[in-house]
């Protein structure tokens, strides 16, 4: 596993109520967790923050989607169900940027 992959996560629900599976993009494989942030296709959600990503056989999507990156977890390594696929480099450096500005970083 590593940052850019598509996986399928068993991702909470934002009050832990439940969960659900869902397409999730690493951001950061450690040894046990990886933080992972929420892809989402509801496109009338989007925020200023989310990536769009086209589907792709690369990537796996089956629609148009977005990363959520205002939508991180911290999951174990188990909760990851199957890789889906990988992003491309010009989405890879769209997140970067993202992140950057999520967390206010120069």
């Amino acid at each position: 596993m590593k940052k850019g992959n598509i996986v399928l996560v068993s991702f909470p629900f934002t009050d832990f109520s439940s969960e659900k599976i869902r397409p999730a993009l690493v951001l950061y494989p450690g040894s046990l967790d990886v933080i992972v942030a929420f892809i989402s296709s509801q496109m009338h959600r989007k925020e200023q923050t989310d990536i769009e990503l086209a589907p792709t056989l690369d990537n796996g999507l089956k629609r148009q989607s977005i990363v959520r990156l205002s939508k991180l977890a911290t999951i174990d390594k188990k909760m990851v169900r199957g890789l889906l696929g990988n992003i491309n480099s010009k989405s890879l450096a769209a997140i970067n940027t993202g992140l950057k500005e999520i967390f206010q970083l120069p």
